[in-house]
């Protein structure tokens, strides 16, 4: 269990997870600049904003965040061009809401919160190598390179990881 209580931590989190939350906002938003934008307000909400109580897991804490501060984000930008459109854009009830409801906020919150203490659980260097695959963007031979171990057994234990993620939200119902 960590701790956001010192800046070192948060400073280790920033350094540790930095550009895989640029790549996860980057699949959110479809914009490499409003990813980068977003990253820092996620960092800056992390420092204004920090838990009074440790953190389970920082990780899962931080793309939180990061998800929130991208919906904020969107919804903005939904609400600017709403005020900047031309006769020529399509109507409003042909237009296609980024927005999840909040129904579906909350089911993709319990649907995080399930992957992320389904990977905790997983045994520790299971857990490093799907990390560095999934989170990190690292190839399988850049894995076995650093764990120094064969790209086989890296793709048993993403096999195993992902296995285990599916089975844990089968059986959470989520």
């Amino acid at each position: 269990m960590n701790d956001f209580a010192t800046d070192l931590s948060i400073g280790q989190l920033y350094n540790d997870h930095q550009p895989a939350l640029k790549r996860f906002l980057m699949a959110m938003l479809r914009s490499e600049q409003a990813a980068e934008d977003v990253a820092h307000e996620a960092w800056v909400r992390v420092l204004r904003y920090r838990p009074k109580q440790p953190v389970e897991n920082p990780q899962a804490y931080l793309f939180t965040v990061g998800a929130n501060a991208a919906r904020d984000y969107l919804a903005r930008e939904s609400t600017r061009s709403k005020f900047t459109t031309t006769a020529d854009d399509e109507p409003f009830d042909q237009a296609i809401c980024p927005h999840p409801n909040a129904e579906q906020c909350a089911q993709d919150h319990q649907r995080l919160q399930t992957l992320a203490r389904a990977v905790d659980d997983l045994p520790p260097r299971c857990r490093e190598v799907f990390l560095m695959s999934r989170f990190d963007g690292l190839s399988n031979p850049d894995i076995a390179l650093r764990l120094q171990i064969s790209r086989n057994m890296v793709e048993k234990h993403i096999i195993k990881a992902l296995l285990h993620c599916r089975n844990r939200l089968k059986s959470q119902g989520v």
